[in-house]
C-alpha cells in the first residue's frame, strides 16, 4: 500500500514539474499560479463571494493509483493538465458493495414504446433551452464553491419547480417531488422524481452537471456548453415527460448535480447515500455537454464505450437508431470523466452520452469565459433537442408506462 502511494505521489510530481502548471512565488499576494502558460495571483486572503481554501487538502483518486492527499490548489492543477480524478475525501467508501451488486445486472428488454415516445418528442422545443440557458450562463460562475454558484443553484431549483408547477396536471403533481442534496459547500444538488406506479423501486436516473469553472476558478466561467447544455437538455425532457402525462412504472429521477468540476462531488454523495440506503438503480444516463457541432464534422451523438455498462450502452444506441434524426458513434473519455463514473463506481450500471466524438467536442472553449451560447454557430439548440429526445426516449423505454 505505501509503495503504491509512493508511486503515485511521485508520479504527480512528475507530472508538475513537466507541465505549464506550476505553482510559483509571486509579487503582491506572494504567491502565482502558472496554468497551461498563463499566470494568475493565487490569492493568499479570502475573495469575495467565494468559499474556496487553495490550501485546503483533499483525498483524491486517479486511476490505478490509491488515493493520495493533495490541494485543493493541486487539483486545480491537474484538471488544467486534463488529468481526471475523484475526489474521494467525503466517499471513500462508494461502491464498498458493487462486487455484490454488480452480480444483478439488470436484462433490458427490447425496445416497445415507439407510439408513445414519438408522441412526446413531437412536443419538444428549443425555446425554453434557450431562454433557460440564456439566463444560466447570465451568473458571472457557477462555480460550485462560489456565491454564484449558490445562487445559480437557487435560480435553477425555481425553474425546475416552475416546470413542473405549468406543465404537469392534478395527477401528475400527485407523484412528482423536488428536493435538494444538500451538500457542505453551499450549492446543492437537485432531484426530481416522478414516482412509479408498480412495485418494481428500481431507479431510472438522468443526470446532468449544474456547475461550471474556469481554468482558474475565481474567472467567470458562462458554462454554456459545460454543462449548461446538458442541464437545459434534460430539464426541457423533463417537461414534455410531464405535459404529456408520463406515469412510469419504475421511478423515474432528474439529477441536476453541484460539484462535478470540483472531482465529481456531488454525485458521488448522491451514488453513496443511495448506495448506503440499498437503493436499487435500473439505468442511469449522464448528459455532460449536448450543444457542439464542429466545423466540417458529421452531426452526430457520441457514444462513451470506456468505464461504462456495455449491456445500456448497447439500448442507448438502439435509442438513438429508433428515435433520433442523427447517428451516433462510438467515443471514449477516460477514468472519472463526468457524473456516471460515481454510478458505475458503486456498481450500478451507467452510460454517458455527449455532442459528438471526443475529438470534435468543444474542448477549445469550455473552463474559459468563451464558454457562450454566442461564441460560434457550432454552438447548436437544434444539436441540444435531439439529446432531449434521447432523454425522453430513455426515460419511457428504461421507466416503462402505464
Amino acid at each position: 500500500m505505501k509503495s503504491t502511494c509512493l508511486k503515485a505521489l511521485l508520479a504527480f510530481a512528475t507530472l508538475a514539474v513537466a507541465s505549464p502548471a506550476l505553482f510559483t512565488p509571486g509579487p503582491g499576494s506572494g504567491q502565482q499560479v502558472v496554468l497551461n502558460g498563463q499566470r494568475f495571483d493565487a490569492h493568499s486572503g479570502t475573495v469575495e463571494g467565494f468559499s474556496l481554501d487553495l490550501d485546503e487538502k483533499r483525498l483524491v483518486q486517479l486511476e490505478d493509483q490509491d488515493p493520495m492527499w493533495m490541494t485543493e490548489l493541486e487539483k486545480i492543477q491537474l484538471k488544467a493538465l486534463g488529468i481526471k480524478f475523484f475526489d474521494v475525501t467525503d466517499a471513500q467508501d462508494l461502491g464498498s458493495n458493487a462486487a455484490l451488486r454488480a452480480k444483478s445486472t439488470p436484462i433490458y428488454p427490447a425496445l416497445s414504446a415507439h407510439e408513445q415516445v414519438t408522441s412526446v418528442i413531437k412536443t419538444l422545443s428549443t425555446d425554453g433551452p434557450r431562454a433557460n440557458l440564456e439566463k444560466f450562463t447570465s451568473f458571472r460562475t457557477r462555480y460550485y464553491k462560489s456565491e454564484t454558484g449558490r445562487q445559480s443553484q437557487e435560480w435553477l431549483l425555481s425553474k425546475v419547480k416552475e416546470v413542473a408547477a405549468e406543465a404537469a396536471s392534478p395527477s401528475m403533481q400527485s407523484i412528482i417531488s423536488i428536493e435538494e442534496f444538500e451538500h457542505s459547500w453551499g450549492q446543492h444538488s437537485i432531484v426530481a422524481r416522478i414516482n412509479g406506479a408498480s412495485d418494481d423501486n428500481r431507479i431510472v436516473i438522468i443526470g446532468a452537471h449544474q456547475d461550471s469553472t474556469n481554468m482558474w476558478p475565481y474567472l467567470p466561467a458562462p458554462g454554456a456548453d459545460d454543462d449548461g447544455s446538458g442541464t437545459v437538455t434534460i430539464l426541457e425532457a423533463y417537461r414534455a415527460l410531464l405535459a404529456a402525462d408520463f406515469h412510469p412504472e419504475r421511478p423515474v429521477e432528474f439529477h441536476w448535480y453541484s460539484g462535478e468540476e470540483g472531482g465529481l462531488l456531488g454525485s458521488q454523495a448522491i451514488a453513496k447515500s443511495y448506495e448506503a440506503q440499498g437503493l436499487e438503480v435500473y439505468a442511469m444516463s449522464q448528459y455532460d455537454m449536448t450543444a457542439w457541432v464542429k466545423k466540417g464534422t458529421r452531426e452526430e451523438v457520441g457514444i462513451i464505450v470506456d468505464f461504462v455498462d456495455d449491456s445500456l450502452t448497447k439500448v442507448n444506441k438502439q435509442l438513438v437508431d429508433a428515435y433520433l434524426d442523427i447517428p451516433w458513434a462510438d467515443t471514449k473519455c477516460g477514468y472519472a470523466c463526468s457524473d456516471h463514473a460515481p454510478w458505475s463506481k458503486a456498481g450500478y450500471p451507467s452510460i454517458f452520452t455527449m455532442e459528438s466524438t471526443f475529438p470534435n467536442a468543444n474542448s477549445g472553449n469550455i473552463h474559459t469565459a468563451n464558454d457562450r451560447i454566442d461564441i460560434s454557430d457550432e454552438f447548436s439548440f437544434s444539436h441540444m433537442l435531439e439529446f432531449s429526445k434521447l432523454a425522453v426516449a430513455f426515460a419511457i423505454e428504461l421507466g416503462g408506462s402505464i
